[in-house]
C-alpha cells in the first residue's frame, strides 16, 4: 500500500520519500503548465539542458509533456518511455511525476510497465489529482476515443499533498477537484456531506479566489482517508471499490462524448453531472432520499452549470457507457448506487428507458 504523506513542510517530505526509495537516476515528468506554475515551489533550479534540481538536492532528469487530457495518449506516454530508455533508465531507477492526474494515471503507467516496473513517487498538484488519480494505485491512458481504456494497477511508494499547489488554480479545477470529494462524502456519512455542500466558495476571481486553504488542506485529508479505507479493502476492484465509481458511468460517458466533440470538459465536471444521474436512479431504484437528490443536484446545477447535450445526444452516450470498465458485457450497464448517504450499492444495472428518465432529470 502506498505512503500517503500529508505535508506540513513540502520540500522536506518529498527529500524523506526520496531518500526511501531506491533510485540509481532520477528522472522528473511533468507537463508543461506545471513546469510554469508549480516547479517554483519545489525552489526548482536548471542545471543542464534537460536537467534540473528541486528541493535543494534531487537532480534528475527533466521530461515535459503537453498538458491537457487531451494528451494522455499513446504519443505522450510513448515519449516518456523514449526518454527512459535512451537516459539510461534502469529498474532500480526513479520516476516523479509533478503534476495533475493526467501526468500522475500516465506516469504511473509508464513506470508500472517500464522494465515491468519502476519505483515512482507522486506530488499532485491540483485538488482532483490529491483526492482522485494520485491514490489508490490506478494508471494509464485514454485510447480510441475512450477514458482510461489502457492501463494497470500499480502503488506509488509515496503520495505527497500539499495545499501549496492549490494556490496555483484556477475556479474551475477547484471545482473539479472538489466534486471527487462530494463523491467520497456521499459515500462516508451525513455529515461530511453537511460540511462539503456548506462550504463557502469565496470566489472573487480566478486571481483572487481569497479560500480556506488550510480548511481544504483538513477536508483533503479526510476525503483521501474513505478512499484509502475502500482501496485496502478491495484493492483491484473485485468488489467494494466499485462504490469509488459513483458518478463515473454517467460521468465518464459525459467526458468523452465531450471529447469526441471538440468541446472537453474537466474531469470533476463530468462525474458532477454524473453524480446527479445516478442518484436520481438511486431514488427510483433505491430509495434514495428525494430532499438529498435535490439538495446535492441544485448545489452542483448552481457550481457547475450542465453540458451542452440534449435528448439527440443519449443514443451516443449510452453506447459510450457500453464501453465502461465496470459492465460485465457491452449489453449490461453497471452503475454504483445509494440507498442512503454511506449506503452502499454496487452492481446496480438500470435500463434504456431508466438512464434515459436520468438524463432528462438532468438537463430539466
Amino acid at each position: 500500500m502506498q505512503k500517503v504523506i500529508i505535508s506540513s513542510n513540502l520540500q522536506q517530505d518529498i527529500i524523506n520519500a526520496y531518500n526511501e526509495c531506491e533510485h540509481d537516476k532520477t528522472f522528473i515528468l511533468c507537463d508543461e503548465t506545471t513546469a510554469e506554475l508549480c516547479l517554483n515551489a519545489l525552489n526548482a533550479k536548471q542545471v543542464a539542458p534537460d536537467r534540473i534540481c528541486i528541493c535543494d538536492g534531487i537532480e534528475g532528469q527533466l521530461i515535459v509533456i503537453p498538458a491537457g487530457d487531451d494528451n494522455k495518449t499513446v504519443e505522450s506516454i510513448s515519449k516518456v518511455w523514449t526518454a527512459l530508455s535512451t537516459g539510461g533508465a534502469t529498474r532500480h531507477s526513479l520516476l516523479i511525476n509533478i503534476a495533475g492526474g493526467m501526468v500522475t494515471d500516465l506516469g504511473g503507467f509508464a513506470a508500472a510497465a517500464f522494465k515491468r516496473g519502476i519505483n515512482f513517487i507522486n506530488i499532485p498538484t491540483t485538488l482532483l489529482s490529491q483526492v482522485d488519480a494520485s491514490v489508490g494505485g490506478k494508471t494509464g491512458i485514454n485510447f480510441c476515443g475512450y477514458k482510461n481504456e489502457i492501463g494497470a494497477f500499480c502503488d506509488a511508494s509515496s503520495v505527497i499533498i500539499s495545499s501549496e499547489f492549490l494556490k496555483t488554480l484556477d475556479k474551475e479545477n477547484i471545482l473539479s477537484g472538489y466534486a471527487e470529494m462530494l463523491k467520497h462524502a456521499l459515500l462516508k456519512e451525513k455529515e461530511m456531506l453537511a460540511e462539503h455542500l456548506s462550504f463557502d466558495f469565496d470566489f472573487n476571481s480566478d486571481s483572487d479566489l481569497n479560500l480556506d486553504f488550510e480548511k481544504i488542506q483538513a477536508m483533503v485529508a479526510e476525503s483521501i482517508a474513505v478512499k484509502q479505507k475502500v482501496v485496502t479493502e478491495d484493492p483491484h476492484e473485485k468488489g467494494i471499490r466499485k462504490a469509488l465509481n459513483l458518478g463515473h458511468t454517467f460521468g465518464h460517458a459525459f467526458e468523452s462524448w465531450a471529447m469526441r466533440h471538440n468541446c472537453p470538459v474537466l474531469h470533476g465536471y463530468a462525474v458532477a453531472w454524473g453524480i446527479i444521474c445516478e442518484l436520481y436512479l438511486s431514488a427510483k431504484k433505491c430509495s434514495f432520499p428525494t430532499d438529498t437528490l435535490h439538495q446535492v443536484a441544485s448545489f452542483i446545477k448552481e457550481n457547475y452549470g450542465k453540458l451542452g447535450i440534449t435528448c439527440d445526444n443519449y443514443p451516443e452516450l449510452l453506447e459510450l457507457m457500453t464501453h465502461d470498465k465496470k459492465n460485465k458485457d457491452n449489453t449490461t450497464i453497471n452503475f454504483t448506487l445509494l440507498g442512503g448517504v454511506g449506503d452502499i450499492r454496487i452492481n446496480q444495472t438500470a435500463t434504456k428507458e431508466e438512464i434515459e428518465d436520468a438524463l432528462d432529470f438532468y438537463l430539466f
